[in-house]
C-alpha cells in the first residue's frame, strides 16, 4: 500500500502533541469524527452568503451540494465566510472593498488548515475578490459561480437586469414612460435566485472564470433556479479532492496563455469593461504579466458573437440553451483564436472540454460570417487626454458616435453632474461631449459605476439616446453608450482630465484608437499650476488605506502592496 502524501492540513491535524490534541478536540465539538482527521483532504469552501447581496443569497444550498461532492471524494469539507461585497447595496461602491476582501480571502486561506479551496462567486466583486486572494496563495483552487437569474419579462417582452433600469428611467425622463409603468417593471426583473442576467459583470466574470479554466464546463450560463447549477456544485465537490492529490495548484492554470483566451472569450461574448480591470489585477497576483496592450491587440480583431444585452436582444437563460461559452470557445478555436492547449481545473484542455460543444441557436450565439459586431473585444484609447489609456467597449456604442469632435461640458464629480443635468439652462445639446471627473480609485474613492451618465432630459425628449461620456470612473457591465472609461492617469491624481474645462474640443476616434484634448501644452501647464487635489472623502480607516495605497486602473486597481504571490507556505504555531 502507498503511503499517501503528507497534506498541508496536517500540520494542524497530524500529529499526536499537544498542537494535535488541541485542533482536533476542538474541531470534534462540531461532531467531527476521528476518521475525518486521517490524511484526508481538507477542502475548504470560501462562501460569500450573505442576504445583503441578493445576487448570493442562495449561496448556502450551493455550498452543501460542493461538501456532498468533497464527501463522496473521500475529503473533509469545511466552510468559511468572507465578506461578501453586494453590488446593489453596499455603498459608496462595492469596488471601494473588493481588495479588502481579497485580502480576507488570502488570510483565511493560508492561515486555517486548507488543503484546497472551492470559492463560490456570484456578485460583481465577489468574483475577482476570491480569485485575487486565492491566486495570493496559490492552493489547488476551482470555482463556482452562483448563476443568472431566470429571464426577465414584462409585458410581452424580455426585460433585463440593470439594462431595463438605464432604459426605462431614460424613457421616464423623456416623457416616453409612465412613473406607474416604471414601477410595475419593477418585480418583474428580478423573479428569482442569481445575479444578473444581462452580460454584466457578474455574467462576464463567471464567463471569465470558464475561458480561465477556473471553472467547470459550463459554469458561467447555468440558471441559479435550474437543478443542473446544483450538480455543477456537486461536481466540483468531487473534483477539487483530486486536484488536490494531483497538486493542480492555481499557478498552472492562470497562465498567460489561458489569460489571453478568457480576453477573447470577453470579445466574442461582449462582456463587461470591468473584466479589463479584474483580469489585470488577477495576473498580477498570480505573477503573470498583464496589460492594456494585451486587451487592444487581442481583442481587436474578435467580433462580438453572442447577442446578449446590453450589447443585444437576448439574456443569459437563452445563452445557457444555446450552448453556452463552450459553444463560443469551439467557434474561436475553429478560427485559430485560442491557445486550444491551456489547462482547465478538470485536467483537461480548453479545446478538449469544448471542441464538441454545439450552438442550438445561431440568433443568440453568430456565427463569424454574421456577428453582431465585426470588431468587438475593448478598445484601448491613447492620447493627451489619457497618456495611460482608456477603455471604450465598441458593441455598446453607437456607430456614428465612434468618431466624433465636440465641446467638452465638464462636471467636476458625480454630485456636481446630479445638481445640474436636469437644469433646463445647462449649456449643452447632442454634439457635445460630457465629461466627469474625480470618479476614479482615488477620486471617488472606489471607483464607482457612474461613467454611463444619464443624458440631460431636454436631449432626450429630442428622442436623442446616446452622447460621447468620458470619465476616470467605471460603467456597469449592464449598461450601454458611447462611454469612455477607466482614464488614466485619473483626475484625482492629477491626470489629464483634471485640466478640461467646459468649451474644450475632444475628438474621439475609436479606429485610429486616440482621445486627443485639442488645448496646447502650454494652456495645459498654465491650469495644472491652479490644480490642487480634491480633499479626500474620508480621513484614517480603510478609506485612506485605499487612497494611499491603490493603483491607477490601468494596473487593476489593486492595491501597491498586495501584488504578488505570496503562497500557502504553514504559519507559525499558535499554543
Amino acid at each position: 500500500m502507498t503511503e499517501r502524501k503528507k497534506l498541508r492540513s496536517q500540520a494542524w491535524f497530524g500529529g499526536h502533541d499537544k498542537d494535535g490534541f488541541i485542533h482536533r478536540s476542538w474541531m470534534r465539538n462540531q461532531g467531527h469524527p476521528s476518521h475525518m482527521f486521517d490524511g484526508r483532504p481538507v477542502i475548504g469552501i470560501c462562501n460569500t452568503w450573505s442576504e445583503l447581496t441578493p445576487c448570493n443569497a442562495h449561496f448556502r444550498l450551493l455550498a452543501e451540494r460542493v461538501k456532498r461532492g468533497v464527501l463522496e471524494a473521500g475529503g473533509f469539507p469545511l466552510e468559511f465566510p468572507v465578506m461578501s461585497l453586494g453590488e446593489t447595496n453596499l455603498r459608496p461602491t462595492a469596488m471601494l472593498f473588493r481588495n479588502l476582501a481579497s485580502m480576507d480571502v488570502e488570510e483565511s486561506i493560508r492561515g486555517n488548515p486548507i488543503d484546497g479551496v472551492v470559492l463560490l462567486c456570484g456578485c460583481d466583486k465577489t468574483t475577482p475578490s476570491l480569485v485575487m486572494g486565492a491566486a495570493s496563495c496559490n492552493l489547488p483552487t476551482l470555482v463556482v459561480s452562483g448563476g443568472p437569474m431566470l429571464n426577465g419579462h414584462y409585458r410581452g417582452g424580455l426585460i433585463g437586469s440593470g439594462t431595463a433600469v438605464w432604459q426605462f428611467s431614460e424613457d421616464v425622463k423623456a416623457g416616453k414612460m409612465s412613473l406607474e409603468d416604471f414601477m410595475d417593471a419593477e418585480a418583474c426583473m428580478s423573479r428569482s435566485v442569481g445575479h444578473c442576467m444581462t452580460m454584466g459583470t457578474a455574467s462576464t466574470m463567471a464567463s471569465m472564470v470558464e475561458a480561465l479554466g477556473l471553472g467547470l464546463p459550463q459554469n458561467a450560463a447555468i440558471p441559479a433556479a435550474d437543478s443542473r447549477r446544483n450538480v455543477l456544485a456537486h461536481m466540483a465537490g468531487r473534483r477539487i479532492v483530486e486536484m488536490v492529490h494531483e497538486n493542480l495548484t492555481l499557478d498552472r492554470i492562470l497562465t498567460k496563455a489561458n489569460f489571453e483566451n478568457a480576453i477573447r472569450v470577453n470579445g466574442a461574448i461582449g462582456g463587461s469593461t470591468n473584466a479589463v480591470i479584474h483580469l489585470i489585477a488577477m495576473a498580477g497576483r498570480i505573477g503573470v504579466e498583464l496589460s492594456l496592450d494585451d486587451w487592444d491587440r487581442l481583442g481587436r480583431e474578435v467580433p462580438t458573437l453572442v447577442d446578449l444585452m446590453p450589447s443585444g436582444r437576448f439574456l443569459m437563460e437563452d445563452f445557457y440553451y444555446a450552448g453556452g461559452v463552450p459553444a463560443v470557445v469551439r467557434a474561436l478555436g475553429e478560427q485559430g483564436l485560442l491557445h486550444r492547449d491551456a489547462l482547465t481545473v478538470n485536467g483537461r484542455t480548453i479545446w478538449e472540454n469544448c471542441e464538441g460543444a454545439k450552438n442550438w441557436n445561431e440568433e443568440v450565439i453568430r456565427g463569424f460570417d454574421r456577428p453582431l459586431v465585426e470588431h468587438g473585444g475593448v478598445a484601448v484609447l491613447r492620447g493627451n487626454l489619457a497618456p495611460d489609456g482608456a477603455v471604450l467597449k465598441p458593441s455598446a456604442a453607437s456607430p456614428h458616435l465612434m468618431k466624433h469632435r465636440g465641446r467638452a461640458v465638464v462636471f467636476s464629480s458625480i454630485e456636481d453632474y446630479h445638481a445640474r443635468i436636469e437644469d433646463p439652462a445647462l449649456d449643452i445639446d447632442e454634439t457635445c461631449v460630457m465629461v466627469l471627473q474625480n470618479c476614479g480609485p482615488k477620486g471617488y474613492p472606489g471607483m464607482a459605476e457612474v461613467g454611463n451618465m444619464g443624458l440631460p432630459p431636454k436631449v432626450l425628449q429630442k428622442g436623442i439616446t446616446d452622447m460621447v461620456r468620458i470619465s476616470d470612473a467605471r460603467m456597469s457591465g449592464t449598461a450601454y453608450g458611447t462611454v469612455v472609461l477607466h482614464v488614466c492617469p485619473e483626475a484625482a491624481a492629477g491626470g489629464p482630465l483634471a485640466l478640461v474645462r467646459d468649451g474644450d474640443q475632444i475628438e474621439l476616434d475609436v479606429e485610429a484608437r486616440t482621445l486627443h484634448l485639442h488645448v496646447s501644452d502650454a494652456e495645459l501647464e498654465r491650469r495644472r499650476k491652479d490644480w490642487t487635489p480634491p480633499e479626500p472623502a474620508m480621513k484614517g480607516g480603510y478609506q485612506s488605506l485605499y487612497v494611499e495605497h491603490v493603483m491607477q486602473a490601468d494596473k487593476g486597481a489593486d492595491f501597491d502592496f498586495l501584488v504578488g504571490c505570496r503562497g500557502a507556505a504553514v504559519p507559525r504555531e499558535s499554543h
